[in-house]
């Protein structure tokens, strides 16, 4: 029964980051999904929350009045979600200067999520584009995106978050795991549909959007589920890109990360179907790319646990013991000197064993009652990121 318990263990594990990979990737090459994209230049509201971005602001909004797209058919949409900086008197200013800006106002703190169902409700474009302060977006960007959604079939569009600095180890870490995300995104679309977007960039048509609940922590994964159980595709663009910079800062990407992680968990319980086989049209990669995550920690210990009670039977069953404790103890060595961090073996087994722990204590915020919506506008995009 031991026996069976750390196969099983290892299997689910493996499935989880190479299994299902693999499964997308052979999808894709014997049914593949091609975006019928072509040239499309409808009306666009880019809806934005902000949260004390007064730093940012108005290199965002010159950032979007550069894209590369007719500028009598965009409108800007920008609530301030009861900043305390400069973001209020810095919007005034701007939705003076330029009547396609429409600046809303909450005095008290509501959350991401309500912020942006007041936006979508005074939008006017056919599409709307969702973005964030912080990233800067590629002048071609949106017209990538309004591009695939021409496809009668696409629903949601997704850009690609590109990280343009590399500050330390930490962040390198960081970055490699979003590299193995993207590649991860791109297989699902190949194939058929993402299971949600970067919060950092997509668009999506009107008509697709339902209704935002407010207190929602994965506004970027609920949107894009909601387009896909209208029956559209919700899919990757390699080539519309928005930049940033990798956290270098373990504590800001710890509560990040906790957060994402609890949001997954809030998911869960505000849309229970989601979870359940037929549920949704993207259960199965729901469970194989996100929920399936939310069990490794478990499936960890079981398989260390296993492994212990199997190490008198020599053999096999000793190399694999040896192999995890190597790895935790990489682990550990990164966690305990940044300067190792530097070291693949040490920064893989880091971030990996960081990211599992984040599982375990998004679930316990989200148990307390303690996973919050409300955002900082510095913090680095979420949902999909996960």
């Amino acid at each position: 029964m031991i026996e069976i318990l750390f196969w099983l263990a290892l299997a689910l594990i493996a499935y989880a980051y190479a299994g299902y990979p693999l499964l997308l990737l052979l999808q894709a090459r014997l049914r593949p999904r091609p975006v019928l994209a072509r040239p499309w230049l409808p009306p666009v509201s880019v809806v934005m929350a902000v949260h004390d971005g007064a730093a940012d602001l108005a290199r965002k909004l010159a950032n979007l009045r550069a894209l590369d797209y007719p500028q009598d058919r965009l409108q800007f949409v920008v609530v301030s979600d009861g900043s305390g900086d400069d973001t209020v008197a810095l919007l005034q200013r701007e939705a003076a200067a330029d009547p396609r800006l429409h600046a809303l106002t909450v005095a008290r703190r509501r959350g991401k999520s309500a912020c942006l169902a007041d936006a979508v409700a005074v939008a006017r474009g056919e599409v709307l584009l969702f973005t964030d302060v912080r990233q800067r977006l590629a002048p071609d960007a949106l017209r990538r995106l309004t591009a695939a959604l021409a496809d009668p079939a696409v629903g949601a569009a997704s850009g690609e978050l590109r990280f343009e600095a590399d500050r330390g180890g930490y962040g390198r870490g960081i970055d490699a795991y979003w590299r193995y995300e993207t590649a991860l995104r791109r297989l699902e679309s190949a194939s058929g549909s993402l299971v949600g977007a970067s919060g950092a960039l997509y668009a999506a048509r009107r008509e697709a959007v339902g209704g935002i609940p407010p207190g929602l922590i994965l506004d970027d994964m609920w949107i894009p589920l909601g387009a896909a159980a209208r029956g559209y595709r919700v899919v990757a663009v390699a080539d519309a890109l928005a930049f940033d910079r990798p956290s270098d800062d373990p504590l800001r990407e710890r509560a990040r990360k906790r957060r994402t992680l609890a949001g997954n968990y809030q998911l869960i319980a505000r849309w229970p179907a989601l979870a359940l086989p037929g549920g949704h049209p993207l259960w199965f990669r729901l469970w194989s790319h996100k929920f399936l995550r939310l069990a490794v920690p478990a499936l960890l210990a079981l398989a260390l646990g296993a492994n212990l009670a199997l190490w008198p039977q020599g053999g096999l069953y000793r190399v694999a013991l040896l192999a995890q404790l190597a790895a935790y103890a990489l682990a550990l060595l990164g966690m305990a000197s940044a300067g190792t961090m530097r070291l693949a073996p040490v920064r893989l087994c880091a971030v990996f064993v960081q990211l599992n722990a984040y599982a375990v204590l998004g679930l316990l915020d989200f148990l307390r009652g303690r996973a919050s919506a409300l955002w900082r506008s510095d913090s680095l995009p979420g949902g999909a990121q996960t």
